[in-house]
């Protein structure tokens, strides 16, 4: 019977002691709000890639792979030659040719691609005119480097902490309080658009040919930063 009693105690003060505890959690909340405060900046890019690419048919596979990873390999050297562009292969794939009636396979078809990246929009327009004699270029676009963008958002982070105290102030002000206090605060970086790709047609082509260093307008990105974050409002 003690037992019974002993056990009916103990429950008895965990039950107790749950409802203080939720009682405890929901006083936590008490006058708390979310808000969100952010701040935008718009970054010039600053780096340049060109994708260009190299295309060929053949009957016989073996002919038509050495053909590519000829000119693959004459265009990065070329490139390698050249300081401040960097270099990689891009994707590389081949497919068959068939005849009118879709059966017979009567040649193949393989393209291969080569990006460019550099920081000297003068330098890598220039080399790309060069390329073209031999390659095609697929398309051009502009980003934001990395180092660039950390050092943008690190400037940025204490514009943004400043725009959620003054948020949070009017918050507190427009309820009545006396004050608030911090309850949790994040911060997120973001809002990069990706780059803009400049595809060239047959006509875009000849004209990067003819004028191998053409004036290049690069644009903006705009770069946020974020603070998202709770208060709790002190009631007078």
């Amino acid at each position: 019977m003690r037992t019974m009693t002993r056990i009916a105690t103990a429950l008895a003060l965990t039950a107790a002691s749950l409802a203080s505890t939720a009682l405890l959690a929901e006083e936590a909340r008490y006058n708390q709000i979310a808000l969100r405060a952010e701040v935008n900046q718009e970054v010039a890019h600053d780096l340049m890639h060109v994708t260009l690419y190299t295309e060929a048919q053949h009957a016989d596979p073996a002919k038509l792979a050495a053909e590519i990873t000829n000119t693959l390999n004459q265009t990065l050297e070329q490139v390698r030659q050249v300081r401040g562009v960097s270099v990689k292969l891009g994707s590389r794939h081949s497919y068959p040719v068939y005849d009118d009636k879709g059966q017979k396979i009567t040649a193949w078809r393989e393209r291969a691609e080569v990006r460019l990246e550099s920081a000297d929009f003068a330098r890598l327009s220039a080399l790309t005119g060069e390329l073209l004699q031999q390659m095609k270029m697929a398309g051009m676009d502009f980003s934001i480097a990395t180092d660039t963008r950390k050092t943008r958002e690190d400037a940025m982070l204490k514009d943004a902490v400043n725009a959620f105290k003054a948020r949070a102030q009017l918050a507190t002000e427009a309820l009545g309080g006396k004050g608030y206090k911090l309850v949790s605060l994040n911060l997120n970086t973001g809002g990069f658009q990706p780059p803009m790709p400049r595809h060239y047609a047959a006509k875009g082509m000849a004209m990067m040919e003819a004028a191998p260093t053409p004036e290049i307008e690069a644009g903006t990105s705009q770069v946020t930063v974020s603070a998202d974050g709770v208060i709790e409002v002190q009631m007078p």
